[in-house]
């Protein structure tokens, strides 16, 4: 899902990779913004369109230290665009959107954005900023190409080369000043340039880590804080194994309890550990089309391949409700379902994230707190094991770069008002992981989606809950009651939709 005004490399890492890069929030360590951070005025006035929206931003280019221990060194560019409120007279404090992935770019996400937040722009802008490393601030998007990537099976996929031949794209790059407390920095930078002294914060995913670490380093800068599927830094992101065996077992669970379901696919974890086995045994090669070129291609299916589609479709309830289908029809050896699936998943994930930031970002933060016994804790379920865990370890093996400080993995403490955001049927960040946060937030409140998925203001009424905190700039008071009369979507049962 590529929303920018200029298209950048493809890269076509095949599902294996790509089933693991969603929604990685991830955890820093953060310092608080010296005197030296200070920006040049921002040319607010430049004009932009972007892919996807029809009206002309507001856009600009902020210039940043690449390392701000050397702030007279290279600069890079931070890149932003403002969507404007609709009344005249906007409130002084815009929402600002903290993209998610590790990896996403927020420019390229405002069609979305806009839509989602039609209430909050009623009142103020929206700006986005392009976290350095994606966009058009200093992208890290690694062309890594291979014509017969879709063919190859998951064991000869060597990730670790292809993370190594990412970087080797980035001779000139300090990637170890790719990371989450520098992005916080920029968007200190930004946000002195548009003279706009206090944000209300919207993060989702990775986002949500952004926002805690946000409130930690610069709280003075801070009205309000919504995090959307939170990932609190006492977590270690990557090994998503766990979480999503939960996700699946409560899918099988609830296709249980719809009696149409549960005629139709009675067998249904039997059927999904026997298209494991077979595949297995014998990966199948499957003729398709490039869902973005539509030319003939050809891709095979293995197990990993499989089990990160049908991971990948339980994020979110549209896809989620096909998925006993799917699986059903797989077991049958009919893979049509699965590869329709397989367009609408991995597709979007490979053209949203910028991979080089991801690894930039995990591998820094993240993945050197993931210790075997933890891993091997993870790999402990009978859905992906520990294909996540272990696909992350293999790519930062090929991605040189430093542990964070030990100390970014601190609870994060603010008095600030803040929405916490969780859905019940979300496969990587639980409402656990909220509860895990608020215990020092005491000015905040959880709100829990029943059957929502991951990011749940893209999918549910909290994007109303959303409007509503920022406008009051409390949680006092605040009517959730619309996200508690959600229903268990109806799963489909045939080719033709029954069901729905």
């Amino acid at each position: 899902m590529n929303l920018g005004n200029e298209s950048r490399p493809s890269t076509q890492l095949g599902s294996r990779l790509v089933g693991v890069l969603l929604a990685a929030g991830l955890s820093v360590f953060s310092a608080m913004t010296n005197a030296q951070d200070k920006a040049e005025p921002a040319d607010k006035d430049q004009g932009c369109f972007i892919k996807g929206f029809s009206e002309r931003l507001a856009c600009g280019f902020i210039a940043v230290p690449e390392n701000y221990e050397r702030p007279d060194a290279k600069q890079i560019s931070i890149h932003y665009a403002i969507i404007p409120s609709i009344q005249e007279n906007a409130q002084p404090d815009p929402l600002l959107i903290l993209a998610g992935g590790p990896g996403q770019a927020a420019t390229e996400l405002a069609p979305m954005i806009a839509r989602i937040f039609a209430d909050v722009r009623k009142q103020r802008d929206i700006v986005l900023i392009d976290q350095r490393g994606t966009g058009k601030s200093n992208p890290l998007s690694c062309d890594v190409n291979r014509p017969d990537e879709l063919v190859r099976s998951d064991d000869e996929q060597a990730l670790d080369e292809v993370a190594a031949e990412c970087l080797a794209q980035y001779p000139d790059v300090d990637v170890a000043q790719y990371n989450t407390p520098n992005a916080i920095r920029d968007f200190e930078r930004v946000r002195e340039a548009l003279n706009v002294e206090q944000w209300n914060l919207y993060g989702g995913s990775y986002g949500s880590r952004v926002g805690l670490k946000y409130l930690q380093q610069a709280p003075n800068a801070v009205r309000t804080a919504t995090l959307d599927a939170v990932a609190p830094p006492q977590v270690v992101i990557g090994p998503f194994g766990f979480n999503g065996s939960l996700a699946f077992e409560n899918m099988l669970q609830d296709c249980q309890q719809q009696q149409s379901c549960a005629q139709r696919f009675p067998n249904l974890k039997q059927d999904y550990e026997q298209v494991m086995q077979s595949l297995g045994q014998q990966s199948v090669l499957l003729d398709t089309q490039d869902p973005l070129s539509a030319e003939a291609i050809q891709i095979r299916l293995t197990p990993g391949r499989f089990s990160s589609v049908v991971r990948l479709a339980l994020y979110n309830p549209a896809t989620r409700q096909l998925l006993p289908y799917a699986i059903s029809e797989a077991r049958a050896t009919n893979y049509k379902p699965i590869l329709g699936l397989m367009g609408g998943t991995t597709t979007a994930v490979q053209n949203s994230i910028y991979l080089g930031l991801m690894l930039s970002v995990v591998c820094r933060e993240d993945l050197p707190r993931a210790t075997e016994s933890l891993l091997q804790q993870d790999a402990n379920n009978e859905f992906i094991g520990g294909k996540t865990g272990q696909a992350f370890v293999d790519l930062c093996q090929g991605w040189q770069t430093t542990p964070a400080p030990s100390a970014f993995a601190q609870p994060v403490e603010s008095e600030k008002p803040v929405l916490l955001l969780s859905g019940t049927q979300d496969p990587v960040t639980p409402p656990r992981w909220a509860d895990i946060a608020a215990r020092t937030l005491p000015n905040s409140v959880h709100v829990v989606a029943p059957y929502a998925g991951h990011t749940i203001a893209g999918h549910t009424c909290a994007n109303k809950i959303v409007a509503q905190f920022v406008r009051k700039g409390s949680v006092e008071a605040l009517d959730t009651q619309c996200v508690k009369q959600r229903k268990l979507a109806p799963f489909v049962l045939n080719a033709n939709g029954e069901g729905l």
